[in-house]
C-alpha cells in the first residue's frame, strides 16, 4: 500500500521496512485517520477535548488517575523527554517496567515525542536486553528503579544505549525522570506523526531465539481499538478493564491500555497479576473484562465456588495458550457468560479470529474480526477442503511487518500472513486451532523459544548436549521439558536438576526454565548431526 507522509526526523525505522513485496496485503477500509496522527495524543488529550476529564482512566499503586491527569502527567514527561534527554520523532525509546500507570505514562509521553517505544518485560536480563537494544539501535531506556540492575548491565555492554532514567512506578514519583517532568507545563505540542509512522516496536522471540522487531504504526495503535475493542467487546466508558499480560506484549498492551483509553474506559494495573491478586482486584474495582490465559480462569472458577464475587465480569477473554473445552463448559455454568476465545500474533498486533458473546461454543476460536479475512492452506498456499488441518492464513487492516529481517519472506506469502498456526475450518466457516506448526513452547500464556533455554543450559560448565521440547500440560497447556546429556563424570539426580533450573532462571526470563529436565546419555540425531526434538516430543 502506499505510505503516507513521515514526520520522523530519524528516518531509522522507515528506512528499514520491507521491502514493498514482502508485505501483506493490507486492507484498512472502514479505519479512516487523518494524514497526520499521533496515538498517544488521541488515547490522553482527545479524551480529555471529548468530556472524559474526569472519568477515571488508569488505577493502580493505590490511586486512582482521572483523563485530566493522566494528560497532564504525560505532557509533563513527553516536555521532558524533549527538552532535557534530546528525543526527536523517530528516536527509539526502550520502557522497562512491570504493569503500573507509571510505564503506560511513560509509553504515551514518548508516544507524544514521536519517539518508537520498544516495551520491555521486567523479566528479561541483561544480554536478552542487549539484542534488543542493539538490533533498534536504542539510545535511551527510561526504567522503573526497582529493575535498574539488568539494564545498567545492558548499557555497560551497549555503546549505542546513551542514557538510562529512572522514573518511579510506585506511586510517590520521586525519581530522576520524575523530578526532570515536575516542573514541565501540562500542555505539549505533540511530534507531528504521520499515520504511517511506526510507534511502536513489539519484539517476539519466534523459534530462533533471534528476536524479531514487529513493526506497528500509529494507526494500527487505533485500529485493533476501533475493530475488535468496539465490535467484538462493545467497550463502554464504564468498562473497567484488568489482566495478566504484560504492557510489554502487544496483546496486554491493547487489552489493558489502548483498548479502555479509547473509549474513555479505565484500565486497572496490577504489577503482581497472579489469578489470588486479580480476582481481589476484580472485586474491589468490580471489574467487568478481563484479560487472561485459561489457567487464570480455572483458578477464578475455584475461588467462585469458595464464595468469590466476580458477577461484575461481563467479558472474559482467553487468549496466550488453546482454552480447553472443559473451561467453557464450566465459566458458562457458573456465570451464564461466555468465555471469549480468541487468537492474536505480535506480527497481527492483536486478536483477529474470535468468539462473539452472541456466537461462541467450546474448543472453537471463533470468526475473523470485521475487516479481517482467514483461510486454512497447504504447503503451497492453496486453500485445503472445509474439515482438513492446514495453515492459518490471515490478512486484513494489520499485518506483519518485521524490521529489516529476512523471516518476513516466510511469514507473508503471497499477501497473506502465515501465523504459524495449524487450523482447520467448519462447514459454518468457524475456526478451530490444532497444533503450533511451529517449536514454540506456549505455556501459561508465554510464549518460549526452545532454542533460547538450550542455549542457557548449553552454558552451564555440567552440560555437554541438551534439547529442549514442549510436553502437554493440564495446568499450563505445555510445560518445558529438557533432555540433557551431563559431562562425564557426573551424576544426573535433584541437586543437578534444581542446580541447572537456577541457572536458566538465572541466565533469561524465569518463565523459561524447564520444569522438567531428564537425563540422557545420547540425543536422537539425523545422519548430519541434527537432534530429531520430534522423537523426544514422542
Amino acid at each position: 500500500m502506499q505510505l503516507g507522509p513521515s514526520g520522523h526526523t530519524d528516518s531509522f525505522t522507515r528506512d528499514r521496512l520491507p521491502a514493498a513485496g514482502d508485505w501483506p496485503e493490507i486492507n484498512v477500509a472502514g479505519f479512516d485517520y487523518p494524514e497526520w496522527l499521533n496515538a498517544g495524543v488521541e488515547l490522553t488529550d482527545r479524551m480529555v477535548e471529548r468530556g472524559f476529564g474526569d472519568h477515571t482512566a488508569l488505577i493502580g499503586n493505590g490511586r486512582l488517575r482521572t483523563y485530566k491527569e493522566l494528560s497532564d502527567w504525560t505532557n509533563r514527561i513527553a516536555h521532558a523527554l524533549v527538552e532535557d534527554y534530546g528525543i526527536r520523532p523517530g528516536h527509539r525509546v526502550l520502557i522497562r517496567s512491570a504493569n503500573n500507570p507509571a510505564m503506560v505514562a511513560a509509553w504515551l509521553a514518548a508516544t507524544k515525542a514521536g519517539a518508537v517505544v520498544v516495551n520491555t518485560m521486567p523479566m528479561l536480563r541483561a544480554g536478552e536486553l542487549t539484542k534488543i537494544v542493539e538490533k533498534a539501535q536504542i539510545s535511551l531506556a527510561l526504567c522503573d528503579t526497582r529493575l535498574m540492575d539488568e539494564m545498567t548491565a545492558c548499557a555497560a555492554a551497549c555503546p549505542v544505549l546513551t542514557r538510562v532514567v529512572g522514573f518511579d512506578g510506585t506511586a510517590n514519583h520521586d525519581a530522576e525522570l520524575d523530578r526532570a517532568a515536575l516542573g514541565k507545563p501540562v500542555r505539549f505540542q505533540a511530534a507531528r506523526t504521520g499515520r504511517d509512522d511506526v510507534a511502536l516496536l513489539g519484539f517476539t522471540s519466534g523459534t530462533t531465539g533471534e528476536p524479531k522487531a514487529t513493526m506497528h504504526f500509529h494507526r494500527d495503535l487505533l485500529i485493533i481499538a476501533d475493530g475488535y475493542a468496539k465490535e467484538v467487546l462493545n467497550v463502554v466508558p464504564e468498562d473497567v478493564f484488568v489482566g495478566s499480560p504484560p504492557l510489554a506484549f502487544t496483546f496486554g498492551l491493547g487489552g489493558l491500555a489502548v483498548f479502555p483509553l479509547r473509549f474513555g474506559a479505565a484500565a486497572c494495573l496490577l504489577e503482581q497479576a497472579s489469578p489470588p491478586n486479580l480476582i481481589e482486584i476484580i472485586q474491589k474495582y468490580r471489574a467487568t473484562v478481563c484479560f487472561t490465559a485459561p489457567t487464570a480462569y480455572r483458578v477464578m472458577l475455584t475461588a467462585m465456588e469458595q464464595g468469590a464475587d466476580l458477577s461484575s465480569l461481563r467479558a472474559a477473554v482467553s487468549a496466550g495458550e488453546t482454552l480447553p473445552a472443559p473451561i467453557y463448559a464450566d465459566w458458562m455454568a457458573r456465570t451464564g457468560k461466555p468465555m471469549l476465545d480468541g487468537i492474536g500474533a505480535t506480527e497481527m498486533l492483536h486478536i483477529f479470529l474470535t468468539n462473539r458473546f452472541d456466537d461462541h461454543r467450546p474448543g472453537c476460536t471463533g470468526r475473523p474480526v470485521t475487516g479481517y479475512e482467514a483461510k486454512i492452506v497447504d504447503a503451497d498456499g492453496n486453500e485445503v477442503p472445509r474439515g482438513e488441518v492446514g495453515r492459518l492464513a490471515v490478512r486484513g487492516p494489520t499485518g506483519c511487518r518485521y524490521m529489516q529481517d529476512t523471516r518476513q519472506q516466510a511469514y507473508v506469502q503471497k499477501g497473506w500472513n502465515l501465523t504459524g498456526d495449524a487450523f482447520w475450518q467448519g462447514e459454518d466457516g468457524h475456526f478451530h486451532f490444532a497444533a503450533r506448526t511451529d517449536d514454540m513452547i506456549v505455556s501459561a500464556g508465554y510464549n518460549i523459544a526452545g532454542p533460547d533455554v538450550e542455549a542457557a543450559l548449553l552454558a552451564h560448565a555440567d552440560v555437554q548436549e541438551c534439547a529442549v521440547v514442549g510436553e502437554a500440560d493440564e495446568a499450563r497447556g505445555q510445560i518445558v521439558v529438557a533432555h540433557v546429556v551431563l559431562r562425564a563424570g557426573l551424576t544426573g539426580d535433584a541437586a543437578m536438576v534444581k542446580r541447572l533450573q537456577d541457572h536458566v532462571k538465572a541466565t533469561i526470563a524465569p518463565y523459561k526454565y524447564p520444569r522438567r529436565v531428564l537425563f540422557t546419555d545420547t540425543l536422537p540425531k539425523t545422519q548430519t548431526g541434527k537432534i530429531q526434538r520430534f522423537r523426544l516430543r514422542n
